[in-house]
């Protein structure tokens, strides 16, 4: 399930990090002990569906999209929405199911709820304020093994479906370029995995994350996320219309699309016939065909979308307005 992801300044270029800061130290004779910080439920509020929303994914069996301040919310069919108990208040940025019963979504103080029945409930899983990092993306290859990706080059991982996550220390990825932000974690259709993030931040792994190459990149500024084309290719999208295409990853060839356009985008999916679509300020939606043609629509709202995904030959959408649906991508 693709997504990805993000707030704030609100969609700026910091992909939230901005937003990321916190104290949790109180000053003592010139020392600065730790203060344990105790996570919060959310509210459930009522506007919740109309409020800012980061990412949305369609389970098998509902839809579940997570936003500002912790909200989760369900759907059975994209029109009527319920926000159910979170056991966090930080801003959720990402969301993946494994299955239809296990889910994860991830945020601010770097938390990390879980789901294992599909959506109705949540546990808290992770939540360090005290890193001052926000996790932006998550992603399973089952319902056991999964990683979780964020600012400063976080990274973590988890064998056993988070019930503990540990830090995975990927020097070549992570320290050489300064801890740069990795903003999507996807998987390409041969089943590498696949970051990108600030600062042309490309990188692959070709053993299921137990080691990182980083890639040679096409632009030097943020990608928000990636889409799988072929078998080892790539869509990857960011700041200001940039986008590019490539049918290997590795090889090192990549295609600019031209997008007319200097809106930057922050999600994207693929549609059942292949189409690929990218979202994001403005309303922008950019539909890219096999050929790398780029044509694009934009909501009636106009307002930044943060994620898509299909429904019903058009799109459910999430962003700064919360849910909006296009009936037809025509």
């Amino acid at each position: 399930m693709t997504k990805h992801k993000k707030v704030l300044g609100l969609f700026g270029a910091a992909a939230f990090v901005a937003a990321a800061a916190f104290s949790a130290q109180a000053q003592d004779d010139g020392e600065a002990p730790a203060v344990e910080v105790k996570p919060r439920p959310a509210e459930l509020m009522p506007l919740s569906p109309k409020s800012l929303l980061l990412d949305v994914v369609q389970t098998g069996e509902r839809f579940v999209a997570v936003g500002d301040r912790g909200a989760i919310i369900l759907s059975a069919d994209g029109q009527a929405w319920e926000q159910v108990n979170v056991p966090v208040r930080a801003a959720l940025t990402a969301v993946y199911f494994a299955d239809p019963q296990h889910g994860w979504a991830v945020g601010h103080d770097a938390a990390i709820v879980a789901t294992a029945d599909g959506g109705k409930t949540w546990a808290l899983q992770n939540f360090q304020p005290e890193l001052e990092k926000p996790l932006l993306d998550v992603l399973f290859l089952d319902a056991s093994r999964g990683f979780a990706v964020g600012a400063y080059g976080l990274l973590l991982g988890t064998e056993d479906a988070g019930a503990s996550w540990t830090e995975v220390v990927a020097k070549n990825i992570q320290e050489d370029v300064d801890e740069v932000h990795f903003n999507s974690i996807t998987r390409l259709a041969n089943g590498n995995l696949f970051i990108a993030g600030e600062f042309g931040m490309l990188a692959v792994s070709g053993d299921e994350g137990k080691t990182w190459t980083r890639l040679d990149s096409p632009y030097d500024s943020s990608f928000f996320g990636a889409l799988p084309v072929g078998e080892r290719g790539a869509l990857v999208y960011g700041l200001r219309g940039n986008a590019y295409l490539t049918q290997d990853v590795r090889s090192g060839r990549w295609t600019k699309l031209d997008t007319d356009s200097v809106a930057s985008m922050f999600g994207g999916t693929v549609l059942p016939g292949g189409e690929r679509v990218m979202v994001g300020l403005n309303g922008v939606i950019f539909m890219v065909d096999a050929s790398g043609a780029v044509r694009s629509l934009q909501t009636p709202a106009g307002t930044p979308l943060s994620a898509a995904i299909p429904l019903n030959g058009g799109l459910l959408a999430v962003g700064e307005s919360g849910v909006q649906q296009l009936a037809t991508l025509q």
